[in-house]
């Protein structure tokens, strides 16, 4: 790890990311492309020291709540946030100014701050977005190594679920020939369906690929699947968006079952909810109506 001094922490939508870089090791993290300059090895962890003092001085002036999202580019719950603690540190600070949080994360560490999860949805709203991949929990341990098991992470949604705390799952990268089959997809789902989530977000049964992550996919594809990535370059040659050939099959079959268990599906309408900002009182008059 390294530390650095930085001069913002917030987005111009409100998105903060603390750390820069991760070491879950998984296989096919997008936020490798070198589209993202990152001037330094993935694995050396770039550590905003001062996001919590940027973050604190941001929410003091805001005039608006609103909700304040982290995850997208860099798990907040990598190893070192169980020592460093700024993720922590950050939510604080959100509970302190009673603004929202959507939090992203693959790890349980999460569970550390269940405390902090349930007073900032109890003063606004709090949502806890969990990654899912793959129900073969050894399949998750190949392509996704370092962080918890998709069980693990069921039994996160169900906790989140026993607090009150809305949970949406990211059905999110399905990898050709790997992971886009019937028993995977309906394995997730029932995990859903069971811990009760607000929604899925689903980007379709695919993934993307470009410059950085590529290389680092093609050869995680010849250490855990000799000959896979013949047939990748055979089939998608330098695409950007690798669609696997069972979507259209796969994506109806979620489809039908998000409808038939009231879960919310569709990329603009899951956003809209995650962004969506109320304070606890508006919540309260919503229900004497």
């Amino acid at each position: 790890m390294h530390e650095v001094i930085v001069k913002g922490i917030l987005s111009a939508n409100n998105g903060m990311n603390i750390y820069r870089g991760c070491t879950h090791g998984c296989i096919y993290c997008d936020s490798r492309s070198k589209c993202y300059q990152m001037n330094h090895d993935f694995e050396d962890i770039e550590v905003k020291v001062n996001a919590p003092e940027l973050l604190e001085k941001s929410l003091s002036k805001k005039r608006k709540k609103c909700m304040i999202s982290t995850g997208s580019m860099s798990d907040p719950y990598i190893p070192l946030e169980k020592e460093l603690q700024y993720t922590r540190k950050c939510l604080e600070i959100i509970y302190k100014y009673s603004f929202g949080l959507a939090i992203q994360t693959k790890s349980d560490l999460i569970l550390r701050d269940l405390d902090l999860l349930k007073g900032i949805n109890e003063r606004s709203k709090c949502v806890v977005q969990i990654t899912m991949t793959t129900y073969d929990e050894s399949l998750c341990k190949k392509i996704e190594p370092d962080v918890s098991t998709t069980r693990e992470r069921f039994d996160v949604l169900k906790l989140m679920r026993d607090n009150g705390i809305p949970t949406v799952v990211w059905l999110s990268p399905i990898l050709p020939f790997i992971n886009d089959n019937e028993e995977n997809i309906k394995g997730i789902l029932d995990y859903c369906i069971e811990a009760e989530v607000k929604a899925i977000l689903c980007f379709g049964m695919g993934m993307t690929l470009r410059a950085g992550n590529r290389e680092y996919f093609y050869q995680k594809l010849d250490d855990l699947f000799p000959g896979l990535k013949e047939r990748y370059i055979r089939k998608y040659a330098d695409a950007y968006h690798v669609v696997s050939p069972r979507n259209k099959e796969l994506m109806n079959i979620i489809t039908v079952i998000c409808k038939r268990n009231r879960i919310l599906l569709g990329i603009d309408n899951v956003f809209e909810y995650i962004r969506e900002f109320k304070a606890r009182d508006e919540y309260e008059q919503l229900r004497l109506f």
